[in-house]
């Protein structure tokens, strides 16, 4: 089923497809897989390649375009561009506690083990059988959804013509433990920069942390503010214009009443907005699956963070705030995630997750692959990014301290251009 509409220069076809929820099973319950086909007004009746975006993640819709713009324009020049709603978001059948519901834990967790890069590429090559037959097509993914472009090279590279990825090489072989040891330590340079360039940012924390430490602090949501969710809002400091958003947010955080000290009702109700994990329960059930093959996550952000004893916060220490980390406790203190902690914990315990990665089919890989490798990124460990680009036949990559994890959203109309010339062999720009 399509349907077709209109944006600002852009013409736009809705795609809806019905794929199985286990390819490895026949017959298997069946989902609903949603693309979004864009083209520019100029270009709508001619016959161009496809390019599919991979949205970062894992457990967000793809990008929801306004008008001809970013990365999206430079696109448009010379592709149709599919915006594929990964499975469980957006359009597609959507995961969340609702349509969890009528499931046992164990079976939520079976549902969600099918919720990794490898399905979400089997759906992309079953779409691209429909939309492209027997023609390979062009692929791009940020963050997380570069994880499904190296995942792709390594298991269907037949259906690729080129491929670009920002922000998101992951490393082919190092557990989950490994990862989140160079992440804390990214979170810690990231805390120092913050810390340095807002002077009064410090003060204004700890007060935070210890009202918050001392008194039962709710949410606009009802939720109770604890210190340990309050220091979730680091995940913003890795973005461009994020640390600038989180000081703004605590800079109004305590105001003065006739009865002393109080919150804000306004940082009370903007302060959810910063986080994800109520409206995209995705991200916190498998976001630790994605580092693993052939052995448990066992809540390894978790378990690691024992070695960082500075992220613990108590009264009279400066508290830092913790990065892209999912924590067992998340599963008790957020509304939506509550009617997932056992499911979560299944989740956690799977040693049998398949390999995501050929290292020998990666290694004689011909498809051309250019990346870019950002240099401050906290979230994609760059040391782990440059091994894996040696460990990839035909990659190029542009490595870059310009631009924070988020380059693409930024000044994704320069950034994709340069991967486009960096893949074709042309002089950088």
């Amino acid at each position: 089923m399509h349907i077709d509409n209109t944006l600002s220069d852009i013409k736009v076809r809705k795609h809806f497809f019905s794929v199985p929820l286990d390819y490895q099973q026949s017959p298997s319950k069946q989902i609903t897989v949603f693309v979004r086909e864009i083209v520019s007004v100029e270009n709508q009746h001619k016959q161009l390649p496809y390019l599919v975006f991979f949205q970062g993640g894992p457990g967000f819709a793809a990008v929801r375009p306004v008008s001809n713009s970013g990365w999206i324009k430079r696109a448009l020049t010379e592709y149709r561009v599919l915006l594929l709603d990964q499975r469980g978001t957006g359009l597609s059948t959507p995961v969340n506690a609702t349509s969890l519901s009528y499931m046992s834990a164990t079976d939520q967790a079976d549902y969600l083990s099918n919720f990794r890069a490898d399905n979400i590429i089997r759906d992309a090559e079953y779409i691209r059988t429909k939309l492209s037959p027997g023609e390979p097509w062009s692929i791009l993914g940020q963050s997380f959804g570069g994880f499904c472009v190296l995942h792709y090279l390594s298991a269907a590279p037949d259906g690729l013509k080129e491929a670009y990825i920002t922000g998101g090489i992951p490393s082919l072989t190092r557990t989950a433990d490994e990862v989140y040891r160079a992440t804390y330590q990214r979170v810690i340079a990231k805390n120092n920069d913050f810390f340095t360039r807002f002077k009064d940012a410090r003060s204004l924390v700890d007060n935070l942390a210890k009202y918050i430490f001392d008194n039962k602090v709710y949410l606009a949501t009802g939720e109770l503010l604890t210190v340990e969710k309050l220091q979730l809002l680091g995940i913003n400091l890795g973005m461009e214009q994020g640390p600038e958003a989180v000081y703004y947010l605590l800079e109004q955080a305590l105001i003065d009443t006739p009865h002393g000290i109080d919150v804000n009702p306004l940082f009370l109700h903007q302060f959810s907005q910063f986080l994800d994990y109520n409206t995209n329960p995705i991200f916190a059930l498998m976001h630790e699956s994605i580092y693993c093959q052939q052995h448990a996550s066992a809540w390894a952000a978790h378990r690691v963070r024992a070695e960082f004893n500075q992220f613990n916060y108590r009264p009279g220490k400066a508290l830092l705030f913790t990065g892209e980390m999912i924590y067992p406790w998340m599963f008790s203190q957020f509304e939506q995630l509550e009617p997932l902690q056992q499911a979560a914990d299944l989740i956690a315990a799977k040693k049998d997750w398949p390999s995501l990665y050929n290292l020998e089919t990666l290694s004689a890989n011909k498809v051309p692959v250019a990346a870019a490798i950002y240099s401050e990124d906290m979230y994609v460990e760059m040391q782990y990014s440059l091994e894996t680009a040696k460990q990839v036949g035909n990659l190029k990559y542009w490595l870059t301290s310009e631009y924070e994890h988020n380059g693409i959203r930024m000044d994704g109309e320069r950034i994709l251009d340069k991967l486009i010339s960096l893949n074709r062999g042309h002089c950088l720009r």
